[in-house]
């Protein structure tokens, strides 16, 4: 699969324009390699982000950059079957996982 690039931004910033991630819990649904996560995850309280590729998370957390280590974490999970407690997040953000 080729990967997407959007030297615009027009993704972040329309997900900025219609989400307010500020002090949120988000949850992310195909994250792949973080691309979209290093993104917005700096205005998040925190930031969790679900994959079916562990390869893909071995990647995301060796790029995850230093100053997000205490608040983005990776989970290898499919967003039929989250493994977590009911209302865990008030935001999820889907990108080019469907």
């Amino acid at each position: 699969m080729t990967i997407q690039s959007d030297p615009e931004r027009n993704e972040i910033r329309f997900l900025h324009k219609f989400a307010d991630l500020a002090d949120r819990h988000v949850l992310e649904i195909g994250c792949g390699e973080g691309r979209l996560t290093w993104q917005y995850a700096k205005a998040a309280r925190s930031t969790t982000a679900i994959d079916l590729d562990a390869d893909a998370l071995r990647v995301a957390t060796i790029d995850r950059p230093s100053d997000l280590e205490s608040n983005v974490y990776f989970a290898l999970a499919k967003s039929e079957q989250l493994p977590f407690s009911k209302e865990t997040f008030d935001i999820a953000v889907l990108a080019w996982s469907l």
